[in-house]
């Protein structure tokens, strides 16, 4: 699996034994590292540091905590750039066995890569994720609360995908440490922990389902003007009770949403 993972910054035990079915982390390939970079750097105030899997990828860091993996294809790839959501799982074979046998699609993988094993996948409608069983970085329990990025999955029937992805994840099971999943505002919504993680929306007609990728800002206009001046692209603007919702797609054609990071649990 050619994705940074969140083993690359482990330094304490934590696993996805203990800690599953939750988003543990987003990651970007990109066709040009060194402009994924720069873009990001500009638009998000991230530094990079480079990652275990080599000199491909690097691990962007918001005020020192770990955000997001970034890579590069390889020159030769004809692949979308896109972000994808990874989520913890305690076994990735058993994982990636439930997906094959709900008519999901396992791309890649299971790999087994620097302290753990990991996936790419696709649910039944064609929406893209990852899973990763094994160690979870360094302050993953601070990341998971104070959340620099979550999820949203845009699908056909948010019911129906629910029930896909809480077989596959151990969502709402009888295990300690398994996810909850309600049903809040015509969304199902997904807490680990008590804290809002996923979010799956109802409604997608005409284009491929797919999990959007939320990172909030202190001040949503300030961070799209700056896209704008670096080459990104508004695709989409949504008003909501907390601030503009607006989607971008960086240069290479990567979409990404900027959501205002007023507290919405």
């Amino acid at each position: 699996m050619d994705e940074e993972t969140p083993a690359d910054d482990a330094v304490q035990p934590l696993t996805t034994d203990t800690v599953f079915g939750a988003p543990c982390w987003v990651s970007l390939l990109a066709h040009d590292l060194d402009a994924a970079q720069g873009f990001y750097g500009r638009v998000l105030g991230w530094t990079f540091r480079k990652g275990r899997l080599g000199e491909g990828f690097s691990v962007a860091l918001s005020d020192g905590m770990p955000v997001a993996g970034i890579g590069a294809h390889a020159s030769t790839a004809r692949m979308a750039v896109v972000w994808t959501p990874y989520f913890a799982v305690g076994d990735a074979d058993v994982t990636a066995a439930r997906i094959r046998e709900r008519s999901g699609t396992v791309a890649v993988g299971p790999l087994s890569l620097a302290g753990g094993r990991g996936a790419l996948a696709a649910d039944r409608d064609g929406a893209v994720f990852g899973i990763w069983a094994g160690r979870l970085f360094a302050g993953w329990d601070v990341w998971h609360k104070d959340a620099p990025a979550w999820v949203r999955l845009r699908t056909r029937n948010a019911f129906d995908a629910a029930i896909f992805y809480g077989e596959v994840l151990e969502w709402a099971c009888d295990r300690p440490g398994c996810c909850d999943v309600g049903y809040e505002e015509d969304e199902v919504v997904l807490r680990s922990g008590g804290h809002v993680v996923a979010r799956l929306s109802s409604g997608v007609v005409g284009v491929r389902p797919r999990w959007q990728v939320y990172f909030p800002v202190p001040d949503v206009e300030a961070r799209v003007r700056a896209a704008l001046d670096h080459g990104g692209q508004e695709t989409a603007r949504q008003d909501t009770p907390y601030g503009p919702e607006v989607t971008v797609r960086d240069p290479d054609g990567g979409l990404f949403t900027l959501t205002s990071d007023v507290p919405r649990r």
